[in-house]
């Protein structure tokens, strides 16, 4: 099919999906200088809480809450050197962690967190969850757990998904300073629904803010901290938050919202605002439509919205398509497969041993734990343990031996491999 631009559009690396994986992969490359063009729908990242787990729980059985990731992350390449974490060194790890929290932060969302432990906080139902690195507007959230301190939890009448009530009742029994309070919006009812987006935009105005802290300020009494759905502002949220903290007088923070959410938003509009910048050309709206090898190695992929519009020619490939929401993986009758270039996916061995009787079991459902197979490079393997190209890569939640979900590994994953095929790509030999 012929397609819009005569003349296709040259690159060392072309990365295949635009999720947290894909975002991270295009980043470690335009950092090495690589010329990169990135293709895929943002829209998944909307579905991330913000937080950047790295390892919160034990893979395998019995689960165990991880305080210190990094020792966790050590037993783990004993007991499961298959996991892709095991192909990553803990230097690796920590410098994609850092370029990926310094670049967020250089985009106006920093992030902070304990260097060799996972810091504790509020999930928007109630329950503690463990995670390594927090949103700087999250951070006071943290503190006033810890301390247990006097703290007021805060929720928006009409904003659903989000109940100060839940979380009081979840942990008022080991937390007895703890209270909450439902205010109105007089300047969000102007607007119609209420809507997180809506207020989270509005919130950027002062007198919206104003407003806000007017009523807050009559349920304060003695509390040392508030705690807010995570609404405020999209591209400034540590700005508009410490101006919020001046006005109440004490510490502010944000508490994770039920998906999709505004931290999701923060991070879509970040990548797709300050990638392109640092020479990433990006087709976020478009997916890839054909890909086929030719004889001297390089890749030809046909990029479009509906339709092939765009030629793409590349030196190597990553692969970061996701697995059944980001549909790199599709589940059919006969068993799971590839969507885009029909690589060998390492599955059960038929439908029946896709999951365990009990919803909840421990041992998890081994459906999750498919994916595709990869060597030490991350070039995905054929079933003799060969790669199938040496210059097609694969990254992130849909490479095989991880339940990043059960081990609350999700960002951690998804950088760290990035990073270890950006490195790969950059230091080893690409046999075509």
């Amino acid at each position: 099919m012929e397609t819009a631009n005569a003349k296709p559009i040259e690159c060392r690396l072309m990365v295949i999906g635009a999720g947290m994986a894909g975002m991270a992969a295009a980043l470690f490359a335009a950092r090495r200088g690589i010329s990169t063009v990135q293709a895929g729908l943002t829209g998944e990242t909307l579905y991330a809480s913000g937080l950047f787990d790295l390892y919160g729980v034990s893979h395998g059985n019995p689960r165990e809450l991880i305080d210190d990731p990094w020792q966790g992350l050590k037993q783990l390449k004993q007991n499961y050197p298959e996991h892709p974490l095991c192909r990553v060194s803990t230097h690796q790890i920590r410098s994609a962690i850092d370029l990926v929290t310094d670049f967020l932060g250089d985009a106006g969302h920093p992030y902070t967190g304990y260097p060799n432990k996972n810091a504790r906080l509020i999930t928007p139902v109630g329950t503690i969850k463990r995670t390594f690195r927090v949103p700087e507007t999250m951070w006071a959230g943290v503190k006033a757990l810890e301390e247990k301190a006097p703290c007021l939890i805060v929720d928006i009448q009409g904003l659903r998904g989000f109940s100060a009530t839940q979380i009081l009742s979840t942990l008022k029994p080991s937390w007895l300073d703890l209270k909450s309070a439902s205010i109105d919006l007089p300047w969000e009812n102007r607007l119609g629904p209420k809507y997180a987006e809506h207020i989270a935009r509005g919130i950027e105005v002062e007198t919206a803010r104003r407003e806000l802290a007017d009523a807050i300020r009559p349920h304060l009494g003695q509390v040392k901290y508030v705690g807010l759905p995570a609404i405020l502002g999209i591209h400034d949220s540590e700005g508009v938050r410490r101006d919020l903290q001046q006005m109440l007088g004490r510490p502010v923070f944000e508490i994770p919202t039920m998906p999709p959410a505004i931290s999701g938003i923060r991070l879509k509009e970040a990548f797709e605002s300050h990638l392109p910048p640092l020479g990433v050309q990006s087709f976020y709206h478009h997916t890839v439509h054909t890909i086929h090898r030719r004889a001297n190695g390089r890749f030809v992929l046909e990029l479009g919205s509906t339709e092939p519009e765009i030629t793409v020619e590349a030196d190597n490939v990553l692969l970061a398509t996701g697995r059944f929401l980001g549909k790199g993986l599709v589940a059919e009758r006969q068993g799971i497969r590839e969507a885009l270039m029909d690589l060998p996916v390492c599955q059960p061995e038929n439908r029946s041993c896709w999951h365990r009787q009990q919803f909840l079991d421990p041992k998890g459902h081994s459906i999750n734990f498919a994916g595709i197979e990869v060597d030490d490079r991350f070039r995905p393997m054929n079933p003799g343990g060969q790669a199938v190209y040496g210059n097609l890569f694969a990254a992130g939640s849909i490479l095989a031996h991880q339940d990043w979900i059960r081990t609350k590994s999700g960002t951690g994953l998804a950088v760290a491999t990035a990073y270890g095929a950006i490195e790969a790509m950059v230091n080893g030999f690409t046999d075509r």
